[in-house]
């Protein structure tokens, strides 16, 4: 049988080509990484991003041991995926929890149509919250076993702070993954338009 000739300069092209798809392919996959990364670093964000603090990389949140809410009723190891979730965590409810659940309960309200996708949830080692129940009949208080609580509460931790004391808004997407916090100094009017945008664009919960 007889070989077709191949062309030399065709076959060149054919791999200078190749390379360069595959350049391209890493460029378009690769790029957005670094960007993140860089912005992460360099807390840079551009006018009319988020205002939180990115988690990188995202954590997913792993319920090890079902908590008891504060009926003492357990709770679904899955209750931070399907939907949004805003955590609050602290050791005892003081002043300053009260005002986050109460920010957090205004800005869930005034997402509207889509509040069905969104729940709040406060993580504590408090055990006499009955004066939270009342007053929010909606928030899931997760607040039993104490050690199992505490130990749930240590993957919020953000680099070397504390969530017990960070005083920090969390935010997991409804995959269950920790995306954003926002520290106790920023505008509720700002988390609700970080939220807001987040979960416009978002195509799941």
């Amino acid at each position: 049988m007889i070989r077709p000739e191949v062309n030399s300069t065709e076959y060149l092209d054919q791999q200078r080509r190749g390379r360069m798809i595959l350049i391209c392919m890493l460029i378009f996959f690769i790029t957005p990484i670094i960007a993140v990364i860089a912005m992460y670093k360099l807390d840079w964000r551009p006018k009319g991003e988020s205002v939180g603090e990115l988690v990188v990389p995202t954590k997913i949140m792993k319920m090890q041991q079902p908590l008891l809410n504060s009926n003492g009723l357990v709770t679904n190891i899955n209750l931070l995926k399907e939907k949004w979730s805003m955590v609050y965590i602290t050791a005892d409810c003081d002043e300053q929890c009260k005002e986050k659940l109460h920010q957090m309960r205004q800005i869930h309200v005034s997402l509207y149509k889509e509040i069905p996708r969104m729940q709040r949830v406060l993580i504590t080692t408090a055990t006499d919250v009955a004066e939270l129940q009342n007053n929010y009949p909606e928030l899931w208080i997760l607040n039993q076993p104490n050690a199992d609580v505490i130990a749930f509460s240590k993957q919020f931790n953000i680099r070397d702070e504390i969530s017990m004391s960070a005083g920090r808004i969390y935010l997991i997407d409804p995959l269950g993954q920790l995306i954003m916090s926002y520290s106790p100094s920023t505008s509720p009017a700002l988390v609700r338009k970080d939220i807001t945008r987040l979960m416009k664009y978002s195509w799941t919960g």
